[in-house]
């Protein structure tokens, strides 16, 4: 997913705000964290996820694998915390984070 640099832009304002909804720990990425990043990209679109995981290296592979996994972009990533964004199949106004 390619995004524009003014949307890439808009949507790290946007989440500036955003508390993570989803946490990767110790057991990594389980069935429930991959069910539970899908259902909240499919309701929120724009979220934000904290990955535990103290090895740097490690780190930005378990997100790596989590955007292709979940087929997001990675908008950003400061420390422990990243950004990530999909479009919804049907965007419900009520919950989405950009609409």
């Amino acid at each position: 997913m390619t995004l524009s640099n003014d949307k890439i832009k808009q949507y790290r304002t946007v989440g500036h705000g955003l508390n993570p909804v989803v946490t990767v720990a110790g057991k990594g990425l389980t069935e429930g964290v991959l069910a539970e990043l899908d259902r909240a990209l499919e309701d929120h679109e724009l979220i934000k996820i904290k990955v535990a995981v103290t090895d740097r290296v490690l780190r930005k592979a378990v997100i790596e694998e989590l955007c292709a996994s979940s087929k997001a972009a990675l908008i950003q990533e400061i420390g422990k915390v990243a950004l990530i964004f999909r479009e919804a199949q049907k965007p419900d106004p009520r919950k989405s984070n950009i609409r």
